[in-house]
């Protein structure tokens, strides 16, 4: 007696359909076609172009921000102290950046600074001397100069941007030395954040009457004088000659 007829057709021809997994996604049949992720990312040969791309850019903001972060939230209370790059060693304003990096330590403040060369490697210098925590935030620069010898903590940044929050974030106040333009920058900068209440209760203390004061009398006559700011604004100012004076004003202004 023969068997009867199973009319069914088996349903295998399932486990022949071409199928592919990304990550969590089935791909199954025409969707199935192409190459995994990790083909693309093994066999792709390398241009270095990737590298100049504004995504890319990105993640190496991200990572400047993260190192940054990481290496200066436990250094306490601070002070950034800005100046000339070009300041002689052996200079009044050199020497004055010496005491004030000194005073600082010795008050129990880190000292931060843009840790090149002049003014910077003064309040290094004089931080060290005074025992306490001295650190450079160094930038990336056609002409190199590379960290001072005085940095205890350094932080190397490609962009101006990141490095400048650092400056505020982690310090209680600025002091500022004569300097050039990347010391107007850094000192504009401060003065906009207070103004707008970006930050409030931070002392910006200039030391030097003879050289901040031309900029202080165009700031009056032709910025309060044609009303683009206001008077009040010359408030957020302190302006001192003396090392002992500047580190006493913002030492007040944190107790």
């Amino acid at each position: 007696m023969s068997s009867p007829r199973n009319n069914a057709t088996p349903h295998n021809n399932a486990t022949s359909v071409p199928t592919r997994h990304r990550g969590p996604v089935e791909l199954r049949r025409a969707q199935a076609v192409g190459s995994t992720s990790d083909q693309r990312l093994l066999d792709t040969k390398p241009s270095g172009e990737f590298t100049h791309s504004d995504p890319w850019r990105v993640l190496r903001i991200q990572g400047e921000f993260v190192e940054g972060f990481g290496a200066l939230a436990n250094i306490g209370p601070a002070v950034s102290v800005f100046g000339s790059a070009r300041t002689p060693p052996g200079t009044p304003a050199y020497e004055t950046g010496v005491q004030v990096g000194q005073l600082l330590a010795e008050a129990g403040l880190a000292v931060i600074t843009g840790g090149g060369p002049g003014s910077m490697e003064a309040a290094n210098r004089g931080a060290v001397a005074g025992k306490g925590l001295s650190i450079g935030l160094g930038i990336e620069l056609p002409f190199e100069q590379g960290l001072n010898e005085w940095v205890d903590l350094g932080v190397n940044f490609r962009y101006f941007f990141a490095r400048k929050t650092m400056f505020v974030k982690y310090a209680q106040g600025f002091i500022v030395l004569p300097g050039g333009l990347g010391t107007l920058d850094e000192l504009f900068e401060a003065m906009v954040l207070v103004q707008t209440q970006k930050v409030t209760r931070f002392p910006i203390v200039l030391v030097g009457t003879q050289f901040w004061s031309p900029m202080l009398e165009w700031i009056r006559t032709s910025l309060v004088g044609e009303g683009l700011v206001s008077a009040a604004d010359l408030n957020i100012l302190q302006v001192v000659d003396t090392a002992e004076e500047a580190v006493a004003l913002v030492t007040a202004a944190r107790r």
